[in-house]
């Protein structure tokens, strides 16, 4: 006789209302279709809410929760059951969590900047958020890490209103130009490409703007598209899942948070520069990505800038830190990257697409580039496969 799995009753302490929590919950759902025994619990509301009256009456064994306010933290610990925490707050230091890698996101970021060619770096936080002062202090480090120094500017906890867009427009203006400025997450980003419009500077040729979160709405409906930082919203979900369901199980689990890194960026208008000194430098760049659909060879590059191998590619090592042929490499691989997230073409099919002699050879050079098959690059942004991907 089959044995009648242990109902397991969860809330869902995470709110409803942004991209990067609605990708949280993804995970769990993924996580809980492989565990019939799974009941959820979730009511649609905010990053601050407070109002947990749809709880009372509630008789449930575990919780997974997001808990970022002390009504919040409050609640968890009245209610004293099984926990996995979601943010970086940390105010339940006694649980167990998983979060976003704030470290890897800062770095990713820093890097890509870097690759178009800017020496100039500033970092828009919110102050209300412990993930938010951590990226801030991570890109400060890295930026520090490469000679520069980060400019910073603090968003109102009262929010973005009329005189805090001023503020952020004369910050903007006084910055050194070309900068690179990593908005702590989306919504931010749209604030400061709207005090751009407002004080009249172009991006991306002034400021390239990136975001965090991939939010596919704030993304395509700003002006320009915001490029942005993917985080690995499904992953964290469902490791938060397993987790809470071993604590149910019995297990105790150690304190403190599991960190989940970035899957990409999400590179649109808004980072789009190449910013060199260099004009032979910068001819070749475009010239590169210009072609980045086709076999384009280093001599080729050479032909079009008028230049010897060694001379160009010392130029190429003094600002970006990697020879002409590393840079085609790169870029053609990104393109790589794009149509595997974007959409379902097979290997083969990208392969011809992008003129690569054989899927066979673009796979492994893909493999060697980003550390994992295109296949499993494609689930993990994704959560889909192809057959015949490898």
């Amino acid at each position: 006789m089959a044995l009648t799995p242990v109902r397991r009753q969860v809330a869902l302490l995470v709110e409803t209302s942004n991209a990067y929590a609605r990708g949280l919950l993804g995970g769990v759902r993924a996580y809980v279709r492989t565990r019939p025994g799974w009941s959820l619990y979730l009511a649609e509301h905010s990053r601050h809410e407070t109002d947990f009256s749809w709880l009372d009456g509630w008789q449930g064994h575990g919780l997974i929760a997001r808990i970022e306010t002390a009504e919040t933290a409050a609640l968890v610990r009245r209610l004293g059951l099984p926990t996995v925490d979601l943010s970086a707050a940390r105010l339940v230091p006694e649980l167990p969590g998983v979060e976003t890698d704030d470290d890897a996101i800062a770095r990713l970021a820093v890097e890509h900047f870097a690759e178009r060619g800017l020496h100039e770096f500033a970092f828009c936080g919110d102050e209300r958020f412990e993930w938010s002062r951590t990226r801030g202090e991570r890109f400060t480090h890295h930026v520090a890490a490469r000679g520069g120094r980060a400019r910073t500017f603090a968003m109102q906890r009262s929010g973005m209103r009329s005189r805090d867009r001023q503020r952020l427009a004369r910050w903007l203006e006084e910055l050194p130009k070309p900068v690179g400025v990593l908005a702590c997450y989306d919504i931010a980003g749209q604030e400061i490409l709207e005090a751009c419009t407002a004080a009249g500077i172009p991006v991306p040729d002034a400021v390239a703007v990136l975001g965090v979160d991939n939010d596919e709405l704030i993304g395509t409906l700003t002006s320009p598209p915001l490029s942005s930082i993917e985080p690995d919203t499904t992953r964290t979900g469902h490791l938060a899942a397993e987790m809470l369901d071993r604590m149910l199980q019995g297990e105790v689990l150690e304190p403190g948070l599991r960190l989940i890194p970035p899957l990409r960026v999400v590179a649109r208008q808004s980072s789009e520069i190449l910013s060199v000194d260099d004009p032979q430098v910068a001819e070749a760049l475009r010239f590169v990505r210009d072609h980045a659909h086709a076999d384009v060879g280093v001599a080729q590059v050479l032909r079009h800038v008028g230049s010897s191998r060694r001379a160009l590619d010392m130029r190429f090592v003094r600002l970006l830190g990697r020879t002409v042929h590393a840079e085609i490499t790169r870029v053609r691989i990104e393109r790589v990257a794009e149509l595997l997230s974007t959409t379902d073409l097979t290997l083969p099919q990208i392969a011809e697409r992008l003129d690569f002699a054989s899927s066979e050879y673009m796979s492994m050079a893909f493999k060697r580039s980003k550390g994992k098959a295109p296949g499993r690059y494609r689930r993990d942004v994704r959560g889909t496969i192809r057959p015949g991907d490898a």
